[in-house]
């Protein structure tokens, strides 16, 4: 398998935001240099170098290209290049240490940040961003500095498998290597090649003791007397740091200088140190763009009874047609006298006396007196109730990991159950402290106590899973039964030279990572192997000193078999599985509809759901330093909204409106923090309507609002015992939902004609009308420091007080950048050049002017303005044409595995499923009353995969709704609930989807005499009442 890339609007977002930081900066090719020969030059020697060419913007220019890309993010906008920060233990901001900025300002003057969470392709990023670094301003020596071997490794094999894809994109190569002390005549090719070259490059290459990390400064016999350090600095690379906090130690900081840099960008998840921080894509943004997994956890809690002994635990709930039951594993005396440990699957009012062949522990109240699925408990005579994952009795360490292994096993092949019609291979990793607990190479058989009980529980689940498996699920069935329990699960781990024995992998005294290379390149190359169906390897354990290499896509579940400690955090420990998964063709599976619906990370945790949920989303906290806490006046003053008709600062008289709506409406605490009521009511669809000057900027506001941080906000993590079945019932097989299904059970495809005259007429008219574009302008402020000074004056930053402001404005007609105005306008707007053409050698002379007043703003207005026609004529023109395909009827059951009963309503009659997994209060009252009503003979919330398709993207519609005959005027009707019927409060691209569904539903109906399928949004069951009642004469 190989895996594919594809352009990501987010991820293109991240590099813009570095490259427009040089704005102005011309294309250069390099400049040509000589490369010293050394003393001992040899005849083939290259003599002629390429380094990257010196920056020529002022630091002005400079500052002023990256507020500019600060505040177009609402970041905070740095008001100097060297206002370097950091946090102290309370988490304030803090200025750096003296050493700190000393050294990194004596590498170079300018510093960027990119902040980007785990898992969203940082890697892919900055080697994007380098290809685009040449194409703009021609610079073409680079070196990606990393902390630690694992993350060279994976860096390595990052620009090995996107190097076809970049080459397609940029029409060119990059040429990349690892520096190593002993093959330094890649340093003449690096110096002496005119294109792309990256050096990667581990910091213990030139900031540890050793003395082939020394030789790096050293003028060396076998490189002609030079220094490999000054050969590198010649060439003015740029420096990517992968993981900067990471290389803050005195000894790195040091060294930077020695490179010469031309500028230093630093790529985290978490960076320790501010410089100029120009992007964000924190783990909030990244769970809420679902562009990472979700997490679920299945926690394992442990409590002692007092005066007894009876172990007990209880794995889960299972829910059918019937009554739930608690599968629970207790102690059972067999017929051969011997006890052992079982799992059975018991119902209300079972005896656990009697099931356990009377053994005394059980004697006195363990009968079973309820089973709550919603609550996932079980509560017995005694008193004594049992949460899902909890273990109760006499429990040993060696109890815990046996049920951490079943957990993990179990977790996997539900999902596996799931994801395998899809195409999609599930994997679940193990992280252990010890090897001898996976191969113990004094035992015959040479398995571990971890291994023989992965095996021996593996064979039973696989066992219970084949029976209960529906016969007509030929493909899932043949593939789990053609894989044997030794077959599945592999050990990766560093590897005895000498023995050829697996061993424990060799960590630093204050190093958590090993740095063992032969371990990284087994895990490495064997990436793409593991994904596919043919190899039978699904389980897989390895060193937890090895993580750092886990960075495989289709990780769905983990487990930590090991001690926990304090070097690791959970959110390190959960990183390693965030990464969307990938199909059988290489296809990263990331459908908005339903990206988390099949990425979902199952962790198996030591500890209990709640503690490890805690301790989890408080790391994450602790992360989110960029975002603001409170929603102050101040904080919305000045912020830039991103709307479709140009950017629009907020005004301090905005401002204030804003300020006021939060707290009228509770939508802010006492401290000025956003409460909870706010993110209920936003995901409910029933917030306050906003004051109606604010209303036309309604979605950005609402996003800035997002920006600020508030606990609501932190990812949900999912409770992994939660999901469970939700069964199909007979009202799915009912006449009145069957003649209902056969008139929607349609797939088509839309068409638009374009009629480009037209297209091209509407688009002149636009631009003459509101293209108005705002000249380069400069402000000079003059100011003088205030007379007798004082301390506090000096600290809040008011020793000059400004007693003139002038604002200039200027063409930019002198600039030294040329702009491809016809390729670029085409490329945003996805016209034609010709048609392009014709567009803009239509408009005024006086519009068209404005181009050379602000080129930048020319192109972004313009471009807007042609595909607001573009898309009005869309849907104009927009004709939706039957295929013969239709939905196969298992999208009903596809998604119904893990579903989240915490969310579920109360057992229901007229549904087709026996619960509804509500989205909303408004759902959940919507479908309490479809239930209820007289009229309703049956109802469907329609599974995520029926889709209809849209220019602006797939849309799932909610309810399918069948009538009583007679009692309406539209028997068969498709709803969509929304909390709020105004247009203001929907968005664009939800107004779209929706009136190109009316279009589709309109059509399918052309072919139906009777009983058409009626489409309509409905704010609740009243309003849909009014559109089906009959007509009274």
């Amino acid at each position: 398998m190989k895996l594919k890339f594809k352009v990501q609007p987010y991820q293109t977002h991240a590099v813009e935001s570095v490259v427009d930081c040089f704005a102005g900066q011309p294309l250069s090719n390099g400049l040509i240099y000589r490369i010293d020969p050394g003393q001992q030059s040899q005849a083939n020697a290259f003599e002629d170098g390429f380094k990257n060419a010196d920056l020529v913007l002022s630091d002005m220019q400079l500052l002023e290209n990256i507020q500019k890309v600060q505040r177009r993010q609402n970041l905070p906008v740095s008001q100097m290049l060297v206002d370097f920060a950091t946090f102290d233990a309370k988490g304030a901001r803090v200025p750096v240490k003296v050493a700190y900025k000393r050294e990194a300002l004596t590498a170079t003057r300018i510093h960027l940040d990119v902040e980007m969470e785990t898992g969203t392709g940082k890697t892919y990023c900055y080697i994007k961003t380098i290809f685009e670094l040449n194409k703009r301003y021609g610079w073409t020596k680079f070196i990606i500095m990393v902390p630690s071997i694992a993350i060279r490794e994976g860096v390595q094999k990052s620009l090995q498998i996107t190097a076809d894809h970049f080459t397609e994109g940029y029409g060119k190569k990059a040429r990349f290597f690892t520096y190593n002390s002993k093959r330094l005549h890649e340093l003449e090719s690096y110096s002496s090649d005119a294109g792309i070259n990256v050096m990667v490059m581990n910091i213990q290459a030139f900031n540890a003791r050793g003395a082939d990390n020394r030789r790096i400064y050293d003028e060396l016999d076998d490189f002609q007397s030079r220094k490999p350090i000054d050969v590198i600095a010649a060439n003015r690379p740029i420096l990517i740091l992968d993981e900067p906090q990471k290389m803050e130690g005195a000894a790195t900081m040091e060294a930077l200088p020695k490179f010469k840099p031309l500028m230093i960008l630093r790529y985290s998840a978490t960076h320790r140190t501010l410089h100029n921080r120009i992007h964000r894509l924190d783990a909030l943004d990244a769970y809420n763009q679902k562009l990472v997994k979700k997490i679920a956890v299945r926690g394992i809690q442990t409590r002692g009874q007092a005066g007894t002994n009876s172990y007990l635990y209880l794995e889960g709930i299972d829910i059918s047609s019937k009554a739930p039951v608690a599968r629970i594993e207790l102690e059972v005396k067999l017929k051969s006298g011997e006890i052992k440990r079982q799992l059975r699957r018991l119902a209300f009012r079972d005896d656990l006396f009697a099931v356990s062949g009377e053994l005394d522990q059980y004697r006195d109240g363990f009968v079973i007196s309820q089973i709550d699925a919603n609550a996932d408990t079980v509560e017995f005579t005694n008193g004594l109730v049992l949460k899902a994952g909890e273990a109760n009795g006499d429990v040993s360490e060696r109890d815990i990991r046996r049920i951490q292994i079943r957990e993990t096993i179990k977790a996997h092949l539900d999902r596996e159950k799931q994801l395998f019609a899809q195409g999609i291979k599930v994997l679940s990793l193990f992280f252990i402290d010890e090897v001898v607990k996976y191969r113990d190479y004094s035992q015959a058989d040479e398995k571990g106590d971890y291994a023989r009980t992965f095996e021996e529980e593996y064979q039973q689940l696989k066992d219970e899973y084949l029976s209960e498996l529906d016969l007509d699920n030929h493909a899932y069935r043949q593939y789990l039964s053609g894989i044997d329990a030794q077959a599945t699960h592999n050990g990766y781990f560093s590897i005895d030279k000498k023995t050829n024995r697996l061993k424990d992998p060799a960590v630093g005294a204050r190093a958590v990572d090993s740095d063992d290379v032969d371990a990284y390149d087994l895990i490495l190359k064997d990436k793409e192997r593991l994904l596919s169906f043919a190899e039978p390897t699904r389980f897989i354990f390895s060193h937890s000193a090895l993580r750092e290499g886990w960075d495989n896509p289709n990780v769905f579940v983990m487990c930590m078999l090991k001690h926990s400690d304090n070097s690791i955090s959970r959110r390190q420990e959960v990183g390693r599985g965030l990464r969307l998964c990938v199909d059988q063709h290489g296809d990263r599976v990331d459908h908005p509809a339903v990206v988390h619906d099949v990425n979902v990370l199952t962790v198996i945790a030591s500890e209990s759901y709640q503690s490890f949920v805690a301790g989890l989303q408080q790391e994450i906290a602790e992360t989110l330093t960029a975002r603001p806490r409170q929603a102050t006046e101040s904080y919305f003053t000045g912020k830039v909204l991103s709307t479709e008709q140009g950017p629009v600062e907020v005004t301090p008289a905005m401002a204030k409106q804003i300020y006021r709506y939060l707290a009228k409406n509770d939508y802010t605490d006492d401290t000025d923090q956003i409460a909870e009521a706010y993110h209920q009511d936003k995901a409910a669809g029933t917030l306050a309507s906003l004051p109606a000057e604010l209303q036309p900027y309604a979605d950005h506001i609402f996003e800035l609002i997002d920006s600020v941080f508030s606990d609501a906000q932190l990812p949900r993590v999912d409770d992994g015992r939660k999901p469970k079945t939700n069964p199909r019932n007979a009202n799915f097989d009912k006449k009145e939902f069957q003649e209902l299904w056969n008139r929607i059970n349609r797939r088509a495809v839309y068409r638009v004609e374009f009629d480009s005259p037209e297209l091209v007429r509407k688009c002149i008219a636009a631009l003459d009308s509101k293209l108005r574009v705002t000249p380069l302008q400069y402000s000079v402020h003059k100011g003088i420091q205030h007379s007798g000074l004082t301390d506090e004056q000096l600290r809040a930053g008011d020793g000059f007080k400004v007693e003139e402001t002038a604002t200039e404005y200027a063409d930019s007609i002198h600039s030294t950048v040329r702009y491809d105005l016809l390729g670029k306008v085409s490329a945003a707007s996805q016209l034609t050049r010709q048609t392009t053409a014709e567009i803009l050698q239509g408009i005024q002379p006086a519009v068209f002017k404005q181009f050379s007043q602000n080129p930048e703003h020319f192109i972004a207005e313009a471009s807007r303005l042609i595909i607001e026609q573009k898309a009005a004529m869309v849907i104009e023109r927009l004709v939706y044409d039957e295929l013969d395909q239709q939905h196969d009827v298992s999208i009903f059951t596809a998604n119904q595995v893990g579903q989240d009963f915490s969310r579920a309503s109360a057992k229901l009659s007229k549904h087709i499923y026996d619960y509804a997994i509500v989205d909303s209060d408004i759902e959940r009252r919507f479908v309490q009353e479809l239930d209820t009503s007289s009229e309703v003979v049956v109802y469907a919330k329609l599974p995520r995969g029926f889709l209809i398709p849209t220019p602006v993207g797939d849309y799932n519609p909610d309810w399918a709704i069948s009538f009583r005959e007679g009692s309406v005027r539209h028997i068969y009707f498709v709803a969509e609930t929304k909390g709020s019927m105004s247009s203001l409060k929907l968005r664009e691209i939800e107004k779209t989807k929706i009136e190109c569904a009316r279009r589709f539903f309109d059509e399918i109906s052309q072919r139906v005499t009777q009983d058409r399928v009626r489409y309509d949004v409905v704010t609740d069951y009243a309003q849909l009442m009014d559109i089906v009642a009959p007509v009274v004469c």
